[in-house]
């Protein structure tokens, strides 16, 4: 009998779920961009516009029409958990970017099947 990798099996915490969170999100905006010719430099550019908390919450507001309540609930749970964050950005848009990281986080590990269908969702609307 196949076991689940350790990592599925353990319980985080919001803020340890907006952390790899933020790293799955920032690898598929790689994985996006490095299929587009460019140098590194532009590349690495392209990809900090995407990720940045400004980014993710426009990311979140897209997909909210199509959350499930419980995903609905883990982007409420990660929102309250944020904290201040950096002065550069506004407190309720550090939120709801954490919030965001918070469900791809815990999408990542508990649903990834859900986590492609979310992901589609938000390249079927940057291309129309």
């Amino acid at each position: 009998r196949a076991q689940q990798p350790a990592a599925l099996s353990v319980d985080l915490g919001t803020r340890q779920l907006a952390w790899l969170g933020d790293a799955v999100w920032e690898l598929h905006q790689r994985l996006r961009l490095c299929q587009r010719p460019g140098r590194t430099r532009e590349l690495h550019v392209a990809v900090v516009s995407e990720v940045k908390a400004s980014a993710q919450a426009s990311a979140l507001a897209i997909l909210d029409p199509y959350l499930s309540d419980l995903e609905k609930d883990l982007v409420r749970r990660g929102r309250n958990n944020a904290g201040r964050g950096p002065r550069s950005v506004e407190a309720a848009t550090y939120g709801k970017a954490t919030g965001f990281e918070t469900m791809v986080g815990w999408l990542f590990l508990k649903n990834p099947v859900r986590l492609a269908q979310l992901l589609d969702r938000l390249e079927e609307t940057d291309k129309g």
